[in-house]
């Protein structure tokens, strides 16, 4: 797979890399997916377990230790659990977001999916992520898995990333784009 080659070449892919043949030797990609989903809502969700996967002074055996507390609180099976865990012992929470983000795409690949980032001013209802799925399906033939995040920084609208190709609808980027044209 060529796509898995440029995954694995970087630091986070490497380690989505191992977590993901771990997950498919055990019949579990499903099941870490759905725990790293829930990973990524905490982080989003909660600014102390953002802090606590990107904080370089806190310690290893205190980041085990959070993160073990933090798996039983977000529901999440034990091969992420401990997998999360190597993560802390190697000082590399900080690489979970782009972990996560890699983990997807290679799952999505595993299922003859396309993985779009999408990244929206506020968080898409259920009814809004079926329909987008729907969208991007028609645009690019297959179906589509979507990485869903939030940037309030947007204002509204949405920018959806498939591969190198990239759709942006935002409100900032329109606004930004009428402010340099006024300047002409």
């Amino acid at each position: 797979m060529e796509h898995s080659g440029g995954i694995q070449a970087s630091l986070s892919g490497r380690y989505a890399t191992a977590l993901f043949e771990l997950a498919r030797d055990a019949k579990a990609i499903d099941m870490v997916e759905a725990s790293l989903t829930r990973v990524r809502a905490a982080i989003d969700q909660s600014p102390e377990f953002a802090e606590l996967i990107a904080s370089p002074i806190v310690s290893r055996g205190a980041a085990a230790k959070a993160i073990a507390a933090s798996a039983e609180l977000i529901d999440i099976d034990a091969t992420t659990e401990k997998f999360l865990g190597v993560l802390a012992q190697n000082r590399r929470l900080a690489q979970l977001p782009a972990v996560i983000r890699a983990f997807r795409s290679l799952a999505a690949d595993h299922r003859g999916e396309t993985t779009a980032e999408v990244v929206s001013a506020h968080p898409l209802s259920e009814t809004q992520v079926d329909a987008l799925k729907d969208q991007l399906r028609a645009r690019v033939g297959r179906d589509v898995a979507v990485d869903l995040s939030v940037d309030p920084s947007l204002l509204g609208g949405l920018v959806v990333k498939i591969g190198s190709q990239m759709i942006d609808s935002s409100i900032k980027t329109r606004l930004n784009t009428l402010a340099h044209a006024m300047k002409g």
